[in-house]
């Protein structure tokens, strides 16, 4: 009998001591074999592998570590409301590790990296042009549309003056114009992406045996509040891309020892 439970308690030691084995450390916190097993559960199913749970789980703490540089902690009721909004079910150790670090690196990017972000004309209008071939614009669009047009006649078409001149050329060369107003962001996706970024007064390339032209724009009372967005968007896309570009240098810079 006391071989028996000898054994079992071996066993079960060593059962025990398999799932806290250490298989990797970065600047320190140990990353165990349990914790990249719960860890995979929260993965995508694309991604869902020991190496890509591994260093999701060493990024983590990078970014914690990072913005602690800042003196940026989430406080536990921060980290709660982001495992409130991730939806995700069950818990663990794992998802408030992931949840930490998400709002740790964004408090990072809006307190330390966006403010250190100016916009350019360029990138202001690289936004501007996004958000018009995503969602549309809040401005009233008239515009001249072609259907079924032979490619002979197309190429007779020349920029008009006003849409009366575009409805009238269309006419005359045997076809059948439609005139339409409507807000841009009304528009269905496959004519706004047409419309985004047409000059005024110039033929759209023909598209089977479609063409568009913008005669008349007008800004609606929601244009007022775009400057803002578009520049808040780009800023923030900017600094992203910088927060990405640390995150790569400081797991450079990062110790990390790997026993797998």
């Amino acid at each position: 009998m006391k071989g028996l439970l000898l054994s079992a308690l071996i066993w079960g030691g060593a059962a025990y001591a398999a799932t806290v084995r250490v298989v990797a450390t970065v600047n320190g916190y140990p990353i165990t074999d349990a914790d990249i097993t719960e860890r995979t559960k929260l993965l995508p199913p694309a991604l869902n592998n020991r190496e890509n749970a591994k260093n999701a789980i060493i990024d983590d703490y990078i970014k914690i570590d990072y913005a602690r540089q800042f003196k940026i902690e989430p406080t536990e009721k921060e980290v709660d409301e982001a495992i409130k909004n991730s939806k995700r079910e069950g818990g663990g150790p794992q998802l408030r590790l992931a949840a930490r670090a998400a709002v740790a690196w964004q408090m990072m990017i809006m307190r330390a990296i966006a403010p250190t972000i100016s916009v350019g004309k360029k990138e202001f209008a690289d936004e501007l042009a996004d958000i018009e071939r995503a969602q549309g614009l809040p401005e009233e669009i008239t515009f001249v549309r072609l259907i079924n047009i032979p490619a002979k006649v197309y190429e007779k078409l020349e920029a008009p003056k006003d849409c009366d001149g575009a409805e009238k050329m269309a006419r005359d060369l045997g076809g059948a114009p439609q005139r339409i107003t409507a807000l841009g962001y009304e528009l269905a996706p496959e004519i706004r992406a047409v419309l985004a970024g047409l000059e005024m007064m110039r033929w759209s390339p023909l598209v089977e045996k479609k063409a568009y032209l913008i005669c008349g724009k007008k800004k609606t009372s929601e244009w007022k509040d775009l400057d803002d967005i578009v520049r808040q968007n780009a800023i923030y896309k900017r600094a992203l891309f910088r927060a990405d570009q640390i995150l790569k240098q400081q797991r450079r810079k990062a110790i990390i020892v790997t026993s797998d």
